[in-house]
Parts: structure tokens; C-alpha cells; sequence
């Protein structure tokens, strides 16, 4: 009895609950028990009997019960512990354990199928498995899971490193689905014929038929080879509707279709051109919509003759824009120019005008004649420069500029037009599109909403938001040009142009147009002939471009070490420790054009310490202007620039090469 109850006690003592129900029973029973016998010891050694008998079974049953709990305890671990067992070799993951030396210790059956015949235990698993070490050794240090291609299945990868343990959710069958619902998503273009209208004018019904029902039908066929829907809006219009991966198939072979119809309509003697704006990765189709015609105005402002292909929220993709644009703008343009122009002067207290960093001739007579048509509708206009830095023939004309008081006065630092500008100011940015290239990108921040674009750059994907008026030509040789037309529709009391204002204009249109050499229209001579009846004057003309020595000879010096690239690229490489002028940069790729062979010209420059300048020329065969826009600039299909900071001068030059020929590998890709 005395060993039973040893026994029994001490199994208690283990289980905690039990111990103080043990003592809260033995506690009651002495007190009643003591009670007991202070009232009648015939009663109390009843209650004794009763309660040692109670006791005795009391503690029988807690023991059985602590029993059965422990028995049920140890079969449900048993049973975790063999299901865990059984998860862990069978479930749809697959897992590899290592060791910290890389040497696996264990892989489950799930894992195992995908390595084949390949004995990993025991091995290191750059020896066994290096594909799968170097997939772990490139992530081994990501926070979250990542999606990787491995034994061609896609896989949810995530590496343990505290435990060296890799895991494997094969999710190929997700991913397929996925894959399928993008390649299945809608994409919707917009095509438009660029110079439509201004070819058919004068042609007999039948030609006009004839040009549009081959156009129709060259794009029908296009379409119906990659499983579009073609859908003629209006003459000069067609709505494209397809999916995604037949977008794919579109850009791997350039949309083909542009060179197709420009060539065959070309012998027609009517060359048509295409403009087309795609917008892909929406699901609402008002915003597509909205994307599709935002794309297709950037093609129509870049000159047109080309693809623009962007989602909403990510950079446009171009293609084409292979050929000069056509001169197709027209006087009503430039009459509907003018008049919104002098409203919106009308409702400003002032203007400021502002050309780009680096100032040239072009973008100094736009500021001019800008000022000037602002004092002929009664308006304070102030032309904004910043005169640390000026190349020499902006000098000389800052310099004549000190005869003409009126204008000297109105010439203002950004720090001043800062401080004069108001809500009601309106800033005209002219030769330029771009606010990283501003004269003033602080000014453009405070009047953002107040903007006017007057250029005749290509457009790019780097474009104020909310502009209130834009005219940008690129069909047009120079933004002097596009202001000296709207001269035309001035207020006649107003003061004319005088000579210097007129000069200036000039020269920035033969600066421009390398002396009515390049891109000179009949619309630039009409320019040209205003602005000498006007009073432009030659000989100032030559005083303004005259260099002094010491550009003559850098720019000679740039020119005697020239490389020649595929016999027919011209590369011109400064020092890395020496700054150049811009100009001088740009004048040494003009006179490398000169040379017998040579189709593109390319001068490297270190422009500060900082920053290094790529001016970029061609005869218009090679397109200079998507091998700048790569490299984060942009300009003309012959005339292009940009400016790289934080790099040698080397290591652009290493760049540009890559880029000429990387282009040069897809330019005619098969279809």
C-alpha cells in the first residue's frame, strides 16, 4: 500500500493540474474531517472512513484519466509526426537541403524527378547541379520568392541561407496561363497618312482612287498576315486592333509595312508615308484609346513616317523614321498659330522667353523676334539668358545688342525672371521641347501650367505635361523660320522688325540650313526674303559667324583624329582631359560630312567636368537621331546631339560603337 502510494503520488507530482487538484481535494477533506470530530467523534471517524474510501478512488480515476491523456498525447505525435514525414516526401515542392560547405545532405522524392539521374547527396552542389549553384549563388541573398526557368519548367525559387535549404514550387502550368492571358490582351493602333491630303490635291478622281484603294489594300494584307483587324475611318485614317503577341511579331520585323508602302507609292510618284501610334497593356478601352492617339501625335510630331509603340506609364518604342519629312505645314497653320498666340498674350501681364542651354543663332533670333511680336500686341516681354558662358557668335550679338537700349533692357538672368514672374506670366520655350535642355527649368517649374512650344525638333518622349499652345514642325529648317511667318499676321501699327532683330533671325536660319544647303524649303527662302526686306543685313551676317583662333584650331585639331567606322561612319574622339566648346564640336561634324564617303559623322567631347557631348551629322541616309535618342538625346534624322554625365570619354565612345552596331545588326531583319 505504501509503495502504491508512493507510486501514485509521485506520477502526480509530474502533471501540474493534477498536483493542485490533488491538494485542493486533500485540503477539503481535513477540514471537513476536523470539523467533523469538533462536533461528534462518532461522526468524525465516519466522515474519515468516507473520506479516505472517497480519496482512494478519486485519485484511482485522475490517475486513469492522466494516463489516457498521455497515451492520447503520445499517439497524436506519433501520428503528426508520421504525417509530417509523409508531407515532406510527398508534397508538390521540391526541397534540397545543404550543409554550409554546399554539399547537399538531402533531397525528397519531389525534388528528385527533376534531377534525373544525377547523384546529388553527398556531392557539392556546384558539381552535381551548376546550373541550380549559380541560380543560388545570384539569389542567395533576395528577401521574397523569385520566378526562374530551370530544366525548361518555371519555378518559384527561394533560398534558406541561415539554413542553406532550397526550395522548388514548380509553377509552369500557372505561368503558361499567365503567358497566354498576355499574349491575349488587345492592343489598338491608329494609322494615319501622313501627306494624304496635300498629294491628292489637284490629282483626277481616278488616281485619288487608284492611291487609296492601294494603300488599303497593301495594309489589308498586312493585317490579315498577322491576324489584325483593319478598319478604314476616313481617307487618311484606319483604326488596327490585335493582340499582344501578334504586337510582338510586328516589332521583331519593324513594321516592314512603312517601307513597303513609302517604295511602291514612291514609283507611283506619290510617296505615302505612314504614322502610327499603338498602345497595348490596358484593359479599359478609353484610356487604350486615349494612349493610341497620344502615341500617334508624338509620330506625327516627330516628323511622322514612323511607329510609336508605348503602354501607359512606360517609354515609347520607335520604329522608322528612316526619311526626312515632307514640308506639308501650311500658311493656315501658321495663321491659327498666331492668333491663339496673341490671345494668350492678351490674357498675361508679361512674357518671358527662354531658348535652350548652350544658345545658338536659331535659338537667340527666335528670343528676338519673339520680343518683337510681343511689342507689337502691347505686351512687356523679357528674354531670359544666362550670359556666363556664350559661344562667340552670341557674344558679338549680345554685344550689338548694346545699341539697341530697348532690348538690352529687357534681357534678364533666370535668377530675375524668378523673381518678376507671376500666375498671370506666360513662358515661351523656343528651339527646344525638352526642360532638362532650359535655359531656365526652374522658370518652366513655377509656370508650368502657362507653357508655349515654338520648335521645329522632332518631339520626344521627354515633353511638358500641360502645354497651353504647342507648334512644333520638324518639317521646317529652323525656329526662326516658324516666327518669321507669323510676322504675317501681326498687328500692322505695330513696330516692325529692325535690322539687328532681322539679322539675327537670319542667321539662325543659315546656321541652321548649313547655308540653305539642308533642309531649306520653299517656305525657308519665303522666310529668308522677309527677313532681308526687313533689313537683314550680309556683312553683319559674316561678323556674327566669324570663330577666333583659338575654335579654328580645336575644331582642326578634333578633325586630325578622326577614325572611320564600317568605311562610312566618321568618329571623331576628343581628349578626355580637355573641355570643348559645343559649337565647335558641332562644327567639326558638318566639315567631316565633307569628307568623299563618308555618311554619318559622330565628335565626342568632354563638355565639362562631368559631362561629355556626342554631336552627331549625317547625309540623311543614316539615321543619327535614334542613335542619339538611345543614349538619352535627340534632334533630327540628320542632325542629332547628346550629353552623358559621370562617364569618360572612352567609355562613350565604347558605348556608341556598341549602339552603331547593334543597329546595324537589326536594320534589316528578316521577315
Amino acid at each position: 500500500m505504501h509503495w502504491f502510494l508512493q507510486g501514485m503520488i509521485s506520477k502526480f507530482l509530474k502533471n501540474r493540474r493534477l498536483r493542485l487538484n490533488t491538494a485542493f481535494l486533500l485540503l477539503t477533506t481535513v477540514v471537513a474531517i476536523v470539523m467533523a470530530f469538533l462536533y461528534n467523534w462518532i461522526a468524525g471517524l465516519i466522515l474519515l472512513v468516507l473520506g479516505i474510501i472517497g480519496l482512494a478512488m478519486s485519485l484511482t480515476q485522475l490517475q486513469h484519466l492522466a494516463g489516457d491523456t498521455e497515451q492520447y498525447l503520445r499517439d497524436l505525435t506519433y501520428e503528426v509526426q508520421n504525417s509530417q514525414q509523409e508531407a515532406l516526401l510527398e508534397m508538390p515542392l521540391g526541397i534540397i537541403i545543404m550543409n554550409a560547405r554546399g554539399v547537399v545532405r538531402w533531397a525528397n522524392p519531389y525534388m528528385v524527378k527533376y534531377l534525373g539521374n544525377e547523384i546529388v547527396v553527398g556531392e557539392k552542389l556546384e558539381n552535381s547541379v551548376p546550373e541550380l549553384a549559380q541560380i543560388v549563388a545570384d539569389h542567395q541573398d533576395d528577401q521574397e520568392p523569385i520566378i526562374i526557368t530551370w530544366q525548361g519548367h518555371k519555378f518559384e525559387f527561394r533560398y534558406q541561407k541561415r539554413f542553406h535549404n532550397i526550395y522548388l514550387k514548380d509553377i509552369t502550368k500557372y505561368e503558361r496561363i499567365n503567358q497566354r492571358y498576355l499574349d491575349e490582351r488587345l492592343f489598338l493602333g491608329n494609322i494615319y497618312l501622313d501627306n494624304y491630303v496635300e498629294l491628292t490635291q489637284g490629282m483626277s478622281d481616278s488616281d485619288v482612287s487608284n492611291l487609296h484603294n492601294y494603300v488599303t489594300s497593301e495594309l489589308s494584307d498586312w493585317a490579315n498576315q498577322f491576324n489584325l483587324l483593319l478598319k478604314v475611318i476616313d481617307d487618311d485614317n484606319y483604326l488596327l486592333l490585335g493582340h499582344e503577341s501578334d504586337l510582338h511579331r510586328l516589332e521583331n520585323r519593324k513594321f516592314k509595312i512603312l517601307d513597303i508602302i513609302r517604295e511602291n507609292t514612291s514609283k507611283m510618284n506619290s510617296p505615302v508615308t505612314l504614322s502610327v501610334g499603338i498602345s497595348y497593356g490596358q484593359t479599359d478601352f478609353i484610356k487604350l484609346a486615349d494612349t493610341a492617339q497620344r502615341n500617334l501625335d508624338l509620330a506625327l510630331g516627330r516628323g511622322g513616317d514612323q511607329v510609336v509603340v508605348r503602354a501607359e506609364n512606360e517609354q515609347a518604342r520607335f520604329f522608322g523614321g528612316k526619311t526626312n519629312p515632307m514640308e506639308k505645314r501650311t500658311r493656315v497653320r501658321a495663321r491659327v498659330i498666331s492668333h491663339a498666340f496673341q490671345e494668350l498674350m492678351n490674357q498675361s501681364d508679361q512674357l518671358f522667353v527662354v531658348g535652350h542651354s548652350n544658345p545658338d543663332m536659331d535659338s537667340m533670333g527666335a528670343c528676338l523676334g519673339i520680343r518683337r511680336i510681343a511689342e507689337m500686341n502691347g505686351q512687356k516681354c523679357w528674354i531670359v539668358l544666362d550670359q556666363e558662358r556664350l559661344h562667340s557668335d552670341i557674344a558679338r550679338l549680345i554685344y550689338q545688342i548694346k545699341d539697341y537700349q530697348s532690348i538690352e533692357d529687357c534681357i534678364i538672368t533666370p535668377a530675375e525672371a524668378l523673381d518678376k514672374a507671376t500666375s498671370q506670366s506666360l513662358l515661351v520655350m523656343v528651339d527646344h521641347s525638352k526642360v532638362s535642355l532650359s535655359m531656365a527649368s526652374d522658370l518652366y517649374q513655377r509656370l508650368a501650367d502657362r507653357t508655349v512650344i515654338i520648335d521645329h525638333h522632332r518631339r520626344g518622349e521627354e515633353f511638358p505635361e500641360n502645354p497651353l499652345l504647342v507648334y512644333i514642325e520638324p518639317y521646317a529648317s529652323s525656329t526662326c523660320e516658324l516666327i518669321t511667318e507669323m510676322f504675317e499676321y501681326q498687328p500692322r501699327e505695330g513696330k516692325a522688325l529692325n535690322k539687328l532683330e532681322a539679322t539675327a533671325m537670319l542667321t539662325g536660319i543659315e546656321v541652321d540650313t548649313k547655308n540653305f544647303t539642308q533642309n531649306a524649303g520653299t517656305r525657308t527662302f519665303d522666310a529668308a526674303s522677309y527677313l532681308r526686306s526687313a533689313g537683314a543685313d550680309g556683312l553683319m551676317i559674316q561678323y556674327f559667324m566669324k570663330e577666333n583662333v583659338d575654335d579654328f584650331m580645336e575644331r582642326n585639331h578634333l578633325i586630325a583624329h578622326t577614325d572611320f567606322v564600317a568605311g562610312q561612319l566618321a568618329l571623331c574622339v576628343g581628349a578626355d582631359d580637355k573641355i570643348y566648346d559645343p559649337v565647335t564640336a558641332a562644327q567639326a561634324a558638318d566639315m567631316l560630312l565633307q569628307v568623299e564617303g563618308v555618311d554619318a559623322s559622330f565628335v565626342i567631347t568632354r563638355r565639362s567636368n562631368d559631362t561629355v557631348g556626342i554631336s552627331a551629322r549625317s547625309m540623311g541616309d543614316y539615321n543619327v537621331q535614334i542613335i542619339m535618342e538611345k543614349m538619352g538625346g535627340g534632334g533630327h534624322l540628320a542632325n542629332a546631339a547628346t550629353q552623358i554625365k559621370d562617364q569618360s570619354v572612352d567609355e562613350v565612345k565604347q558605348q556608341l560603337l556598341d549602339l552603331v552596331q547593334s543597329t546595324a545588326e537589326v536594320e534589316n531583319p528578316e521577315e
